[in-house]
Parts: structure tokens; C-alpha cells; sequence
């Protein structure tokens, strides 16, 4: 994990999101405190729980991109999850326990690609040797009476195979064809029913054992074909045992689980009987949240010190409708507030990755010169907020409805376009928005 400071942490993040300090802050603290946790002593550092959270707030507000990309700020194993697709064990549907199982998943992925970055300077060379047989083929090997006959022959293929090379190294030969096989194991998702089905871990990997290779020979450029062979050499390089230890460690104290959706699968105190898509859903996480062992093909992943982040608006429940014992498990809350028309004029246009850098890049491609003034801006932003208090509030979402309305006519002439320079004003939104906005039923259904 990367040694992030709380405050280097939220300025990263602020690079990405407007406003939600006290999130931003909440999740900074969480995540140094793991790695204050790692600096203990080991009789010391097995008592320490992490301080799991709980975001309530509004949809369109920032709850998971905050948590995608602290994942990344940090390089940790990250998985988003709904829990409403979850059921009780024993009920058609996911189990909770694939929620550990994903996010190993994601680990080991992370963990090959550190590990293939280590082994590539060898992995390269082995993949210019299998490019250059699939280029200089090798001829079957005839009897001969005396060895000195066949040494002319070996020269010349040597010294085309050098010059191959030397041709290969330059790039010179990146567009010429070659054929290559490439073998993928059948999937066992879907054998025994639904996909949604969870299989049985030693059951799985049974099958997965007995499920023949599948081999098929692919014309590729010898670009595509270094791409393939330079996995196919890394992944022999690579102990696959190591990386898998590697990364049920990684999970085990590094990981997070952000649990969307969880106003979703909580009780409002009137439920009659049971209730396996809520209630039991909760006593199903309970334990995981809490801190158990949970069994994957690639061994026993502990979860004690998973990071587990949940969000939901709460619109109809409260966070006090969560079982009690679940409740406990997320000591920090904090509430996300609602978005204002200062802060959509923010995410248009101060983040990194703002929605009007990133329509001026697209139209960038087809040579095409986009301009937003300030007023088209504000505009923008605050159509966005009144749709939002009249309509169903959606937070920042409302942004691509908005953005994509008004540049539509724009997006779909630029290919031929004759003026490559278009400045978007105030009176140019007005006009795309004002049939739209003067009826409200249709911009009830359009925005």
C-alpha cells in the first residue's frame, strides 16, 4: 500500500470529485489507519479492526467514485458490489461469499500484472524467438548420408534468421501476418445451470481440471501476435503458486469492498416472516463484515481486515433499520450532501476527467474545435439543478442529459462539418433546451 498522508489523499481526490469533504476525510482516515496498523507489532496488530464505513446520501452524489478511486489511489484489490443482488444461502441467486471471491479475483489480476512487469524484459526475448520461428517456419528434417551436407543449408537459414531478426528489431516487419495458436480453457460458468448459480469451490475446480483445451489458429499481425505471445511468455515466468498467496495477503489486509445499494436490503420493522432478500441478507454479511474465513479455489481468505465501505440514499429507510449487530460493524458515518448549481459548475469543468473536457477531446477527433463559454456553463448547470428539485434529484448524472442535449446537433454533423471552430454560449443552450424546458411533461420524460 502506498504511504498516502490523509491530507495527500483528499488533495488527490479532489482532483476527481467536487465537495463531499467529510467523505473524502472519512476514507482518508480509514485507509491510514491501515497502514498504521501494518506498522505494529504483530501481537498488537491482529486486535486492530478496521473502521469500516457508512455513506448515506443521495444517488449522483459521488459515493462510489470516491471509493474507486481511493482503491486506486492506493493500488489495493477493489470490488463494487450491489447487495441487492444477493439472496440467503440455500435461495436461487448469489451467495455473499462470492463478494471475497470477486475481489481475490481482482487481487490476483493485480498481482500478475506487478509480477509480469518484473519477468518482461525476459519475456520479451523469448517472444522475439517465437515470433521469428512463425515467420522462418522450420523444414522437416531429411536423412543424409554425410553431416557436411546439411551445414550449407543450416548456415543460410541462420543468416536468414538473423536478418529476420535485425528486421524484427527495427519494426520493419510489424504489418506482416503470421499464424498463431492460441489455447483457452472452456468456462465453467453456466455448466450446471444459470450463471447466477454458485458452484461449489472444490467442485469448480474439478471441473476445471477435466475441461479439455481448446485450441485455435488465428492469422494475427506480427504486432497483435507480439501482444499474445509477450502474456503466454510472462505467465511461464511467473509462479502462479506465489502470486496466489500473494494475493489472498493483498485481500486480506489491503482489500476493499464497497456494498452499494445497502438501504436496499434493510428492514423498514415491518416485515412478516422471513425475508431472504433483505433480512437474511444482512445476517449472510454479518459474519463476513465481522470477520470470518471464507473458502476460494485458490485457498481460505480471512476477512477480518477487508476494508468494507457501504453506501445508499436512505430514502425510505433508516440506517437504524440495519440489524443492530450490522450496524455496529460500520462505526463511521457520514452523510453526503446534495448538489448545488455551484458545484455542477465545478464538475463540469475543474475535474481532471470533467464532462466538458471530455466532450471538447471526443470532437477533437474529428478536427473540430469546441468551446464552452462561461455563461453556457452556468446555464448548463443551473438547468441541471432545477430539473433535479422538480424531477426525481439524480445529482451530477442530470450533467449527461443535460451536456448531451445540447451538444447532440454538434456530435452528429461533425464528421462533415465545414466550420471546425464552434463556440457554445448561453443563447445556444437556451435554444437547444427551450422546447424541452417550456413543457414540463417533456422534460420530465427528456431530462
Amino acid at each position: 500500500m502506498k504511504e498516502l498522508t490523509p491530507r495527500e489523499i483528499v488533495a488527490e481526490l479532489d482532483k476527481f470529485i467536487v465537495g463531499q469533504a467529510d467523505a473524502k476525510r472519512a476514507v482518508a482516515v480509514a485507509v491510514r489507519n491501515r497502514w498504521r496498523r501494518q506498522q505494529l507489532p504483530e501481537e498488537v496488530r491482529k486486535d486492530v479492526s478496521p473502521k469500516n464505513i457508512l455513506m448515506i446520501g443521495p444517488t449522483g452524489v459521488g459515493k462510489t467514485e470516491i471509493a474507486r478511486r481511493l482503491a486506486t489511489l492506493v493500488n489495493a484489490p477493489f470490488t463494487k458490489v450491489e447487495a441487492t443482488k444477493f439472496t440467503e444461502v440455500g435461495y436461487h441467486g448469489r451467495d455473499v461469499d462470492s463478494i471475497i471471491r470477486d475481489l481475490l479475483d481482482s487481487a490476483i489480476q493485480l498481482v500478475q500484472a506487478e509480477m509480469q512487469e518484473t519477468v518482461k524484459a525476459r519475456a520479451a526475448e523469448s517472444v522475439d524467438d517465437r515470433l521469428l520461428d512463425l515467420l522462418l517456419p522450420s523444414t522437416p528434417k531429411r536423412t543424409r548420408r554425410r553431416d557436411d551436407d546439411d551445414a550449407p543449408e543450416e548456415d543460410s537459414r541462420e543468416s536468414t534468421r538473423e536478418k529476420l531478426r535485425a528486421q524484427l528489431v527495427a519494426g520493419k516487419l510489424e504489418d506482416r501476418t503470421v499464424e498463431l495458436t492460441i489455447e483457452t480453457k472452456a468456462s465453467v460458468i453456466g455448466m450446471l445451470g444459470p450463471a447466477g448459480m454458485q458452484m461449489d469451490v472444490d467442485m469448480e475446480s474439478m471441473f476445471e481440471k477435466i475441461l479439455p483445451t481448446q485450441r485455435n489458429t488465428r492469422k494475427l499481425t506480427v504486432a497483435e501476435a507480439r501482444k499474445v505471445l509477450l502474456g503466454q511468455e510472462s505467465e511461464k515466468l511467473i509462479d502462479k503458486d506465489k502470486t496466489h498467496a500473494t494475493a489472498i495477503e493483498r485481500v486480506e489486509q489491503s482489500g476493499i469492498v464497497f456494498l452499494d445499494e445497502i438501504d436496499k436490503v434493510a428492514g423498514s420493522g415491518k416485515d412478516q416472516g422471513p425475508d431472504v432478500s433483505r433480512q437474511g441478507v444482512q445476517r449472510d454479511l454479518l459474519p463476513i463484515v465481522e470477520g470470518s474465513t471464507v473458502m476460494t479455489k485458490y485457498g481460505a481468505v480471512k476477512t477480518d481486515h477487508i476494508l468494507f465501505i457501504a453506501a445508499g440514499a436512505f430514502h425510505v429507510s433508516k440506517p437504524s433499520d440495519l440489524m443492530p449487530e450490522l450496524q455496529g460493524r460500520f462505526p463511521i458515518r457520514v452523510e453526503l450532501n446534495d448538489l448545488g448549481k455551484a458545484d455542477f459548475v465545478r464538475i463540469l469543468t475543474e475535474p481532471r476527467n470533467s464532462l466538458v473536457r471530455q466532450t471538447i477531446d471526443l470532437l477533437g477527433t474529428e478536427g473540430l474545435a469546441l468551446e464552452f463559454t462561461a455563461d453556457a456553463v452556468d446555464l448548463m448547470a443551473q438547468t441541471a439543478f432545477d430539473v433535479n428539485r422538480r424531477t426525481q434529484n439524480i445529482g451530477a448524472r442530470r450533467l449527461y442529459t443535460i451536456l448531451e442535449r445540447v451538444t447532440e446537433s454538434i456530435s452528429f454533423d461533425a464528421p462533415d462539418a465545414k466550420q471546425k471552430k464552434i463556440k457554445i454560449d448561453a443563447g445556444y443552450v437556451k435554444q437547444r433546451l427551450a422546447e424541452v424546458l417550456k413543457d414540463e411533461d417533456l422534460s420530465q420524460f427528456i431530462l
